[in-house]
């Protein structure tokens, strides 16, 4: 079988490949090209086109493609069904789905930005995948600390933090000082990264991720952005004329795809259901 999708892979596009290869066809074959080549191309060379808004092969609701993917073959090995939260987590940037998640997600883009060719990409991302799945099937209860006396420390200090949380205080002066920094990148549409934000505040980023949520409504740094985000959204669909591919644009999303998807997830409706209700107020 041949199948094609965008270019540039990162999660779904190099995750589908290793599932295909490694449980549905082992000579699959797979080609990368601009967005706008994909239906011409995939009639040309009778090709599948898959991770498309358009495609069969596609996210529906919160699932990715690689979930779709485990459906449509009935694969029901359940170390597969241990990495696809990790997968979808990594690949809709929800990295509450896992703790795996944003593990995945830094590796693939160190790996893409590290190799230019999607094909070279590919066969190094198979290794990941693989290596991901024998932890699953293979490792999931093992654990890197072995010494005993490491695990009572970790287990005495993991019980010191959530005493600490059971009894929280008034927000700290850091935590003040970040809503307004969050809200000012917001307003301008700047990037925001937590190891920046922490350098900024003086904190260290790993401190910074644990007390997060304490002080921030229970949600995580990057729940809490995507919140502000699908706010500001909403404001622009009511209040402007942009189209939805700007409004993606100048709320921080990665395309109107990438909006639209989230946008639903929050408020179980696309962004063009929200402003045509709207307008009709």
């Amino acid at each position: 079988m041949k199948w094609i999708t965008r270019e540039r892979p990162k999660i779904d596009r190099i995750a589908c490949p290793w599932l295909i290869r490694r449980f549905i066809d082992p000579e699959a074959e797979f080609i990368f090209v601009p967005y706008e080549q994909i239906q011409t191309m995939a009639q040309d060379l009778n090709a599948t086109p898959f991770d498309i808004p358009e495609a069969e092969f596609t996210h529906y609701q919160d699932q990715c493609t690689f979930d779709y993917f485990l459906s449509k073959y009935k694969l029901t090995d359940p170390a597969l069904h241990s990495i696809a939260p990790i997968i979808r987590g990594a690949d809709t940037d929800d990295h509450s789905l896992a703790a795996q998640a944003s593990g995945l997600w830094a590796i693939s883009a160190g790996l893409a930005f590290n190799i230019t060719d999607d094909y070279e990409l590919l066969e190094k991302g198979m290794l990941i995948y693989d290596s991901l799945y024998s932890w699953a099937k293979h490792l999931q209860k093992e654990k890197h600390t072995q010494s005993p006396t490491e695990r009572l420390f970790l287990q005495v200090f993991n019980t010191y933090l959530n005493e600490k949380k059971s009894h929280p205080g008034k927000m700290p002066g850091w935590a003040k000082d970040l809503k307004e920094i969050i809200q000012d990148q917001i307003d301008t549409n700047l990037s925001l990264s937590l190891k920046e934000i922490s350098e900024g505040l003086n904190i260290h980023p790993a401190y910074l991720s644990r007390e997060f949520s304490k002080y921030f409504n229970n949600l995580s740094f990057g729940e809490y952005i995507r919140k502000l985000r699908i706010e500001k959204a909403m404001d622009l669909l009511q209040g402007s004329s942009h189209s939805l591919a700007e409004i993606a644009y100048l709320t921080g999303f990665s395309d109107q795809s990438h909006f639209t998807r989230i946008f639903r997830k929050y408020t179980d409706q696309s962004p063009a259901e929200y402003r045509k209700r709207i307008n009709k107020k």
